[in-house]
């Protein structure tokens, strides 16, 4: 069996068992009815393999799959991780299984279109994780779009989030003491110190987000109840890839759909709302209401000089 086949071998286990419980034998005849196993000319899989790669996926996804059921022979699911790292790792089964997919056709490029859009900074992915595992201070120049300026900055990293197909990285600015977000695609001039921060800070990032739209939080409001309403057209893709974590289906008709989020009506969430256009109308709150109907009015202005 091809070495480079691991990937694509866990996700299809993974995807089986998480239909139902199953039989070595049930498992191998999915495996061997599958695609991606056609496609490699892969022709057998044996028992041996098979605990081979539950070890591997306890140990990369910390994904526990047993069958040690009195009187039953099925293979399931016996534990996993939380949410957040389980979600975590369907995304990362996902791109493997992407990726395993384009590397079985030298020809992709002929059928699979890659957005031309890359996103930057990620060469200092490593550097900033690294940081952040082990408390060290960092130090960097970073460009601001609103100022169109470039500072110096020291910061304590606390985490990385992504929004919108960019990183960030949330850190304490030993500035202002003040718990800020900085564009990987900005940071220029990474310096790691050797010295790590003292500072125990209790700042939860998750809940620190929980509310917001992006990475802009505003900790110095009250998130707020956002009622959309939807052209059911609209809706079945809201329903399908929600907004933010907290959306709720309120009420549904042939028509309309409205839907109920609880978070800061930020600029970012604006402009997400307006990407939609007449499909998605605000309800509440006003002050979101009020702000849109401006943004409005001031880009048809745009047009009629």
């Amino acid at each position: 069996m091809k070495k480079d086949f691991f990937l694509a071998r866990y996700a299809l286990i993974i995807k089986r068992l998480e239909r139902s419980p199953a039989t070595f034998e049930e498992i191998e005849q999915f495996l061997l009815d599958s695609r991606e196993f056609q496609d490699a000319n892969v022709y057998q899989y044996s028992i041996r393999t098979l605990q081979r790669d539950l070890k591997d996926i306890n140990s990369l996804f910390n994904l526990v799959i047993q069958n040690k059921k009195k009187g039953d022979n099925r293979y399931f699911i016996a534990s996993r991780p939380i949410m957040e790292v389980d979600e975590y790792n369907q995304r990362l089964l996902e791109s493997y299984q992407i990726i395993n997919a384009i590397n079985a056709y030298p020809d992709f490029a002929d059928f699979v279109f890659l957005e031309p859009r890359k996103p930057r900074g990620i060469d200092s992915f490593y550097d900033l994780l690294f940081a952040i595992r082990n408390k060290k201070v960092v130090e960097f120049e970073h460009f601001s779009f609103l100022n169109q300026k470039i500072t110096k900055r020291k910061v304590h990293p606390l985490a990385l989030k992504e929004s919108k197909d960019r990183w960030y990285l949330i850190a304490v600015d030993t500035k202002d003491k003040k718990t800020k977000s900085f564009g990987l695609d900005r940071i220029k001039y990474l310096d790691v110190y050797k010295a790590s921060y003292r500072e125990r800070y209790k700042i939860d990032v998750k809940e620190h987000f929980k509310n917001s739209f992006g990475v802009m939080n505003l900790e110095e409001q009250k998130p707020q109840k956002i009622v959309l309403e939807c052209s059911k057209q609209q809706a079945e893709y809201v329903k399908s890839f929600p907004l933010h974590s907290t959306q709720e289906l309120v009420s549904e008709t042939p028509e309309k759909v409205v839907f109920e989020l609880c978070l800061h009506p930020t600029y970012d969430f604006m402009q997400e709302i307006l990407s939609y256009g007449k499909e998605v109308k605000v309800l509440e709150p006003q002050c979101l209401i009020d702000d849109i109907k401006i943004h409005l009015q001031e880009s048809i202005k745009n047009y009629f000089l």
